[in-house]
């Protein structure tokens, strides 16, 4: 077992004790349970996932050198239609910005621009331009996808996932 699962099994384990130290949460917020990340991503609204999101994966918190390696694990276990998918939303959120696909699949040094033939490391790359340079569209992709992030092993981001996890299982 790696470091990283272990690390993210003693977070989950630290945090079904209830202990939750380092989270700070007002007690005006309603706080859901769930039962662990599958029906936190089916149950949660997307604003409820929007809202967490927003605030975990920014390059402010996780940096983009730590972000883009897990990026690419990630995509690359995620099933093809799923990866197609994933590359079909962000290339709609960023053509709203003003952005082709066209001229993405050259900034970006992509294969193609048709999401059913990209590559994992193609989706990696536009999903990595998106967390650098444009983390708010991130962030809604994520809200939408939320399976994806099961795919984070990056111990940092199995932190963010802890604060997440915190807020939201609240067992005492």
């Amino acid at each position: 077992m790696s470091s990283s699962d272990q690390y993210k099994r003693q977070i989950m384990n630290d945090l079904a004790q209830g202990d939750t130290d380092s989270i700070h949460s007002s007690a005006d917020e309603s706080i859901n349970q769930y039962e662990n990340f599958d029906d936190f991503a089916q149950r949660s609204s997307r604003d409820e996932r929007r809202q967490l999101f927003g605030k975990a994966f920014h390059p402010d918190r996780v940096s983009a050198t730590q972000m883009e390696p897990e990026l690419q694990k990630a995509i690359a276990q995620i099933q093809p239609n799923e990866r197609d998918d994933v590359a079909k939303d962000f290339f709609s959120h960023l053509k709203k910005r003003g952005l082709s696909d066209r001229d993405l699949e050259q900034q970006l040094g992509l294969s193609t621009h048709h999401t059913n033939r990209m590559s994992a490391d193609d989706v990696a790359k536009l999903a990595g331009f998106a967390y650098h340079n444009h983390p708010d569209i991130f962030q809604d992709v994520l809200s939408d996808r939320p399976g994806l992030i099961k795919f984070l092993s990056n111990p940092v981001v199995g932190a963010t996932l802890g604060a997440i996890a915190a807020k939201w299982l609240n067992r005492h």
